[in-house]
């Protein structure tokens, strides 16, 4: 996978990407798990529509996750839910994405959102860790914080399934060796369903990235939808009933 993306010879498009999703600082972020996209992630109305399916999905991450750019029906969790309804899944896929999180602010904010919901989730799609690679942060810092969020979520005996992100080269060899290996080696440790890199697919498409060229298309929404939507049915099906 990660020779696959050095091929698309995009580095620079795909830090402007990062940056995209990174429209305020961490920390005001995680000061306001309240406010903005996290409450519209955590509304009444999305709990009520939880309670009308038997599976409950939640979707946690940033910007990539909000749908950011797009309408807000094109964007990745409803897209991802009318995929799943499609292939005969009772499945309500509620939105936890916040552009600009950090995982120090997603783990901040995940009890908040947990315990906002009518029902415990029966999967939990986690992608985080594109802004803490905009900004420098330890990659030993964003394993911690995503570790820490895997633990939660098992405390609570909450299915988890990871998106990956990859460190493109012009970071450095150091940074992103280290990073590049944090989602696998969570994945390995705690036995969870990982797909490899969340934009695989749009990355070297620009028709497929709105007109910023940064964030991607309802079109390209759908080709990250295609191809994903497999590995959350194999997910769910390896879920505990």
């Amino acid at each position: 996978m990660l020779r696959n993306f050095i091929t698309y010879g995009l580095s620079l498009a795909f830090l402007q990407l990062l940056i995209a999703c990174s429209p305020e600082p961490a920390e005001e972020t995680a000061a306001r798990p309240q406010s903005g996209q996290a409450e519209a992630a955590a509304d009444s109305g999305a709990t009520a529509d939880a309670k009308e399916a038997d599976t409950l999905i939640l979707a946690f991450g940033d910007s990539l996750y909000a749908g950011y750019g797009v309408d807000q029906k094109d964007g990745f969790a409803p897209e991802l839910q009318a995929a799943l309804r499609a292939a005969g899944r009772d499945v309500r896929v509620h939105n936890a994405g916040v552009s600009g999180d950090t995982t120090a602010a997603g783990l901040r904010r995940m009890d908040f959102v947990l315990d906002s919901l009518s029902r415990k989730p029966d999967l939990v799609i986690l992608g985080l860790g594109g802004n803490d690679m905009l900004r420098g942060l330890k990659p030993s810092e964003t394993r911690a914080n995503m570790e820490a969020m895997v633990k939660k979520l098992r405390d609570r005996d909450i299915p988890v399934m990871l998106t990956g992100m990859l460190a493109p080269p012009n970071l450095g060899a150091d940074f992103t060796k280290q990073f590049n290996v944090i989602f696998p080696a969570l994945a390995k440790q705690y036995d969870l369903p990982l797909y490899p890199f969340f934009m695989d697919g749009v990355v070297g498409h620009p028709d497929l990235f709105l007109a910023d060229g940064i964030h991607p298309t309802a079109e390209g929404i759908d080709v990250i939808v295609g191809k994903i939507t497999p590995q959350v049915v194999a997910a769910l099906d390896r879920a505990p009933a």
